[in-house]
């Protein structure tokens, strides 16, 4: 018996709720359906703007005006785009090796907790800032998450400075992206004023020549006019959300839990209580790599049979069957040994040949005479010994 090895991407190993594409390089969570009505929402209300009000505020007005419209939508698509097919900060789970070594320490710090008692919950003690913060235990990741990170119930993973799980981009808002999800609602927020602004411009200038109603009907342009309507105090305001939460470098789900906030009036250790300090943080920092090796190759061991003759065959899941000849490798794995018709006739010659060798190698004695058997034999009786005498 003999191992085979096969290599694979490491994505498709990783335990989480995601999906993933490109060969690993996209990473989404596997409710993506309000994704794609996000993207049919921004699509949809830009191509009727582009095809129907564009045209005609360029002749009349300036031909400025779709110029800017299409850089913007072009950066709301790439901070979307962005923010949803990257990894947010997905921690990586404890090896079997990792996660038996951080039970036995657990079990040896309960090891004084008398017998029906409850133990004391899984928490270690940082510093930060002069502040004791508690690292909490994930009994799914099995590990001690870092600060600020939290477990998604949806994607099912540990995210590192976890905001909160968006499903308008189909993915987590944590540490590696959430200033492209910021920078999205922001120039979202931008692109649904911009056009609802000139939506009713087009209005206004069409009604002097042919009359409101008469524009309400020639025009597709109402449709725009209605979903950034009812979309901007949305947006607008989930943009006005984060925005305060950036100026306090804190995150959706701290808000939530009042972590900083609470009765207790404890004081945010990440704050560094001045706002553009906070917004640079965020916002200007430096780019976190991903702790996830989801491209890096991994070599798994298959089970395979083996003959005795340095033949092998297929793994034990596609062995043939008994008709089939093995097929033979270049090179022998067993070298120096034999299939098992020829296993009894092999030992019984290599025994006779050491035996014959051994024979050979023996020395024998020159000239050395040949004893009598009464030589040999000594005397056995008395009356021997009396003839002898």
């Amino acid at each position: 018996m003999i191992s085979k090895k096969a290599a694979s991407r490491r994505w498709e190993k990783l335990p989480g709720k995601n999906t993933f594409c490109c060969d690993g390089r996209v990473m989404m969570a596997r409710q993506k359906g309000v994704f794609y009505l996000t993207l049919f929402l921004i699509v949809g209300t830009c191509a009727l703007f582009f095809a129907f009000e564009c045209p005609y505020l360029a002749l009349h007005l300036s031909p400025a005006i779709p110029v800017f419209a299409i850089l913007l939508f072009l950066f709301v698509m790439a901070m979307l785009l962005r923010t949803s097919f990257s990894d947010p900060g997905v921690l990586p789970r404890a090896l079997p090796e990792e996660a038996t070594f951080i039970e036995m320490e657990i079990e040896a710090a309960n090891a004084n907790v008398p017998a029906g008692q409850r133990p004391p919950p899984r928490i270690r003690n940082v510093q930060i800032n002069s502040q004791i913060v508690k690292l909490k235990y994930c009994y799914t990741c099995k590990i001690f998450r870092p600060p600020r990170a939290s477990h998604c119930s949806i994607c099912d993973n540990c995210v590192d400075r976890f905001d909160h799980h968006c499903p308008w981009v189909g993915n987590c808002v944590g540490k590696r992206n959430y200033r492209y999800f910021y920078l999205f609602t922001l120039s979202l927020s931008l692109l649904t004023i911009y056009i609802f602004a000139f939506d009713i411009v087009h209005v206004v200038l069409r009604s002097v020549d042919s009359g409101f109603v008469n524009t309400l009907k020639e025009t597709p342009g109402t449709y725009p006019l209605l979903v950034c309507f009812f979309t901007l105090w949305s947006v607008v305001g989930l943009t006005g959300f984060h925005t305060y939460l950036i100026s306090l470098n804190q995150t959706t789900n701290e808000d939530i839990k009042g972590s900083w906030s609470g009765k207790n009036r404890v004081q945010n250790p990440y704050s560094h209580k001045n706002i553009i300090k906070n917004c640079c943080e965020v916002l200007c920092g430096p780019a976190y790599p991903s702790v996830l090796d989801r491209r890096g190759l991994m070599v798994e061991e298959l089970p395979t049979s083996a003959s005795l003759d340095g033949t092998t065959e297929v793994p034990l899941s596609k062995a043939p069957s008994p008709h089939t000849a093995p097929r033979k490798t270049t090179a022998p794995l067993i070298p120096n040994e034999h299939t098992p018709e020829d296993v009894k006739p092999g030992i019984a010659a290599s025994l006779e040949k050491s035996h014959t060798s051994e024979e050979e190698r023996m020395p024998t004695p020159l000239n050395t005479p040949c004893k009598s058997p009464t030589q040999d034999r000594g005397p056995s009786s008395p009356k021997e010994k009396v003839q002898k005498l």
